[in-house]
């Protein structure tokens, strides 16, 4: 259901935009809820960095609208959106101290030096930099610098905070740490926030929402959990998370149960309703399968040789090769301390007909 944009902090209109012969976004419609944190997702080259120039105003859409509170500004100069910005490479002015690179917005908009250096002061505090005032960018480490960057997008109180993969220039724990920063930042503060990665994890970690992105069109808007259990098509199962996809056709369809008859001649049972002979890809998460036993019965069988056997600490992450020749990625918990199996190893497995998710494939 579409947002009343008089009561969204952001609205897409039909945006169309092309670079020559290459068609960046194709018609992209888009609420962003006031105060939500919405990640967009995509490989690179899907159109999500151009997606936010057009927000910011650094370009200008061939067609369609940028509304921020219900006011049309797509065609409003940048320094006059009100938007706030975190570039990946920090964009910090190199012979400003911290003070002031953070005070250089508040400048443009030519507020009293009292009211600049309260704000400043604020800003610093809530990015944790207080006593970092006189030092220059030379003289902080990437998380510092990043913090400065944060500091500066928020201190004149944007409507809308932009974060173009802001953490893609640091190690992977000082990212994590950055990335729940931001999180308890945003929230907060209440931001309306538009975060710009190609990192699934990490669009699951922070996001109210997300929106998936493929040859400049919007795949799928969910909850990160519903993404995840629930992909729309094979697009967003195959890029967000892990996944053994299988591609068949309904076969039978009684009491809210499908039975597929897949391409390579396996049988699978699935939650759902579809009309008999309806194209579909199912969708198994490696987590979801467990080690079988004989002795049980399961709707779903599977046995196959391991072909790749690898511990990842709290699983053991398996590549099988099943009988008719299919290869499927599983993952078994670290419970217990289990030994992992070796390869050449035969492993029987069963999957819930809940736990496998199945969408039409066209």
């Amino acid at each position: 259901m579409a947002t009343d944009p008089a009561s969204a902090g952001l609205v897409l209109r039909d945006i169309r935009k092309a670079f020559a012969t290459t068609v960046a976004l194709d018609g992209i419609d888009l609420d962003v809820r006031t105060g939500e944190f919405l990640t967009i997702l995509g490989p690179s080259g899907s159109g999500k960095t151009t997606l936010l120039k057009i927000i910011a105003g650094f370009e200008l859409p061939e067609s369609g609208n940028v509304l921020l509170a219900g006011q049309d500004f797509t065609f409003v100069a940048p320094a006059k959106r009100n938007v706030g910005m975190v570039f990946q490479n920090y964009a910090l002015f190199p012979h400003m101290d911290v003070h002031q690179n953070i005070a250089f917005p508040l400048q443009v908009r030519r507020l009293p030096r009292a009211e600049i250096d309260r704000r400043v002061h604020t800003a610093l505090e809530l990015v944790d930099l207080r006593g970092y005032d006189t030092r220059f960018p030379r003289q902080l480490s990437g998380g510092q610098q990043q913090r400065v960057a944060l500091a500066r997008a928020i201190v004149f109180g944007p409507r809308v905070l932009l974060l173009d993969e802001p953490f893609g220039a640091l190690d992977r724990k000082l990212r994590e740490a950055m990335q729940l920063e931001v999180r308890r930042l945003q929230r907060r503060l209440g931001l309306t926030t538009v975060f710009i990665t190609h990192d699934q994890e990490e669009a699951l970690i922070l996001s109210d929402r997300i929106a998936v992105m493929n040859h400049g069109r919007l795949q799928q808007i969910a909850l990160p959990r519903e993404l995840y259990e629930r992909p729309a098509n094979a697009f967003v199962a195959d890029f967000v998370g892990e996944s053994n996809l299988l591609f068949g056709r309904v076969a039978a369809s009684s009491a809210a149960l499908l039975e597929i008859a897949l391409d390579d001649g396996q049988r699978l049972t699935a939650r759902g309703e579809m009309p008999v002979g309806t194209r579909v890809g199912a969708l198994i998460r490696p987590e979801r399968l467990d080690l079988g036993d004989a002795r049980l019965a399961s709707p779903n069988r599977l046995t196959g040789e391991v072909v790749e056997a690898v511990y990842v600490g709290t699983s053991h992450k398996y590549r099988l090769r099943l009988e008719n020749g299919t290869e499927i990625l599983v993952r078994i918990p670290d419970t217990a301390r289990r030994e992992s199996a070796d390869v050449g190893a035969s492993l029987m497995l069963t999957v819930a007909p809940d736990d496998v998710h199945v969408f039409r494939h066209d």
